[in-house]
Formats: structure tokens, sequence, C-alpha cells
């Protein structure tokens, strides 16, 4: 149902009736209410969504790192209400303990993707700039539907796989701050 309908759009009514129990039963298992019942079917995503950034590290970097993205960009797309929701925040969605879901998930992207580039000694701006990558594919996300086009997954798949590929080499070295002495 989250995947069809913003969180504060479901109850726990909702779910009574679609899979025929009662809601008290519905309640039993959910005594928090809303939240509460929010808060476990975001758990149970974020734990899908995790499982599909596993992608075992055989092969050329790059096409390691061009699976796991196809994995994810359909998870998206299979949730798109609730994903888009999630991630605006608001309502029911928006609390201290969806917002450590989320980045808890951010945080299991970004060391995967960290574990496929294979740096041995990243220095600070490389999983900064890995980071950033992950908050772009995330606008990105919710960009596409309110647009009304779904580019293939090729499209910001390639896009990322390409990005990850040039990070290294742009965040390599001791660098001077712009306007400063080096760091």
């Amino acid at each position: 149902m989250f995947a069809r309908r913003a969180p504060e759009h479901v109850s726990p009514e909702d779910v009574a009736r679609a899979t025929d129990v009662s809601r008290p039963l519905v309640y039993g298992y959910f005594p928090g209410g809303k939240q509460q019942f929010h808060g476990a079917a975001l758990t149970g995503a974020a734990e899908e969504l995790e499982r599909r950034f596993a992608e075992p590290r055989q092969g050329p970097p790059p096409e390691r790192l061009s699976r796991t993205p196809d994995r994810c960009l359909a998870f998206v797309e299979d949730h798109a209400e609730g994903f888009t929701a999630l991630l605006r925040g608001g309502g029911v969605a928006e609390t201290s303990r969806t917002g450590a879901v989320v980045d808890r998930v951010r945080r299991a992207a970004a060391d995967r993707i960290m574990a496929h580039m294979a740096v041995e000694h990243p220095g600070p701006l490389l999983p900064m700039a890995v980071r950033t990558r992950i908050s772009a594919v995330e606008a990105a996300s919710l960009t596409r539907p309110e647009e009304g086009r779904r580019p293939g997954r090729a499209e910001p798949r390639d896009r990322l796989v390409d990005h990850c590929a040039a990070v290294p080499a742009a965040t390599a070295g001791d660098r001077a701050p712009r306007g400063g002495a080096p760091a």
C-alpha cells in the first residue's frame, strides 16, 4: 500500500480491509497506531532496499557498480509514491525514527559504493562526493515522476557509474582549498 500511496494516506484500517483481518488484530500488532505501523513498513522497505545493494566483489568495478543501481532504481519505480513521500517528509513520514532509517540506507549505499570503488586510502573528499552523488540520485528520482517522464534505467545508471569512476581521480591528493593554503 505504501508503494502506491503516500504514508499519510494509509491507515491501519486500510490494511485491515486489504488483508481481510479485523481492525483490533491490526491494532494488536501496532498498538502505537499509525506511527508504529508506518515505522514497521518503512523498516521492511529499508531492509529490502539494503538487500538490493548486495553485489559480489567479483569482476570489473564498472560492471559491479552498474548492477546495483539497476536493482535500486527498480525498487524506486516499484515504490514510487511511498518513496517520494518518504524523501519529501511531512505528515506521518517525518519523525526522527524515519530519518534514522533513511540515513541508515544512505550509509549502506555509500559503504557499498566505496567498497566497489576499492580505493585503498580514500581522503575525506571521496566519501563526501559519494554521499553527494547519492543525494543527486534521490533528487533525480523525485523529479522524474513529477515531470511525467520516465527514462529507462540505463540513463541514470550510466550517469551514476560514470560519476563513480571519475570521483576517485577528482578527489585524490592533497589540494589547497580555493583561495587558501593547503589543507
